[in-house]
């Protein structure tokens, strides 16, 4: 067959072994989380309830905590250079801050809903509900620099929730289930699919939230409202 017409690969699956939990706000309606330089950082949403802040992953208390203006329900973030940037829902709203202080110091624009960011060296990559990720440019975050079409074995990949870039692979919680995807970034294929069910038995809300330690090598999940943030280790099946 030739390769351009070959069927796409099954993706691999994964179970997970929990190595270690810490500590998370119950009260974090979970929309972002990403670790830097030794501090997890966390990003939340609800109407007049959102906001990010800084800890440490041994404690659940926030070093430093900005809440967002009562009008914008709070959505992923990234940090890319010196700079944080952060999603709204349905505003179409980011904002950039100073990732050591929290501080507003711009602002951009971008159409549809906003859910998730991560980075790779190059881009921003954005979520927004679709099957569609975008590429964005990181010096102005308002221009797409490319789209990618996101497939499960040659079918669209929709609820792409909460994004982290793990190994060359972006990672993503598919919203409303137990399911993480791991996306090549080169094809958009689903390259594996890991069933976390019963890591936190009658959990409040749902699994939202992957955080990757690159200098450990260590992988973390949580969700929304949930007590405790779990590192894990994926096994195959």
């Amino acid at each position: 067959m030739p390769r351009q017409f070959a069927r796409p690969q099954q993706p691999t699956l994964y179970g997970y072994k929990v190595i270690k939990t810490y500590p998370h706000d119950p009260d974090a309606f979970t929309e972002g989380l990403e670790f830097h330089n030794g501090l997890l950082y966390e990003s939340t949403g609800l109407e007049g309830k959102s906001w990010i802040g800084i800890r440490t992953l041994e404690s659940a208390k926030y070093q430093k905590k900005v809440s967002l203006d009562a009008r914008y329900f709070g959505e992923g973030m990234t940090i890319f250079g010196d700079k944080l940037y952060q999603l709204t829902w349905k505003n179409g709203k980011g904002f950039i801050r100073d990732k050591d202080t929290l501080k507003e110091i711009g602002s951009f624009r971008y159409y549809g809903e906003g859910w998730a960011l991560t980075h790779n060296d190059t881009h921003l990559i954005m979520s927004d509900g679709t099957d569609t990720l975008r590429f964005l440019d990181p010096k102005n975050p308002g221009t797409v620099k490319k789209k990618l079409k996101v497939t499960n074995n040659g079918q669209p990949v929709t609820q792409i929730n909460e994004l982290e870039w793990v190994k060359g692979e972006v990672y993503a919680n598919i919203w409303q289930t137990d399911y993480i995807i791991r996306i090549d970034p080169s094809t958009g294929n689903v390259v594996g699919i890991i069933d976390m069910t019963g890591i936190l038995p009658n959990q409040q809300d749902v699994l939202n939230g992957i955080v990757y330690d690159a200098k450990a090598d260590r992988l973390f999940v949580t969700g929304k409202l949930w007590s405790k943030i779990f590192e894990i280790k994926l096994v195959k099946r």
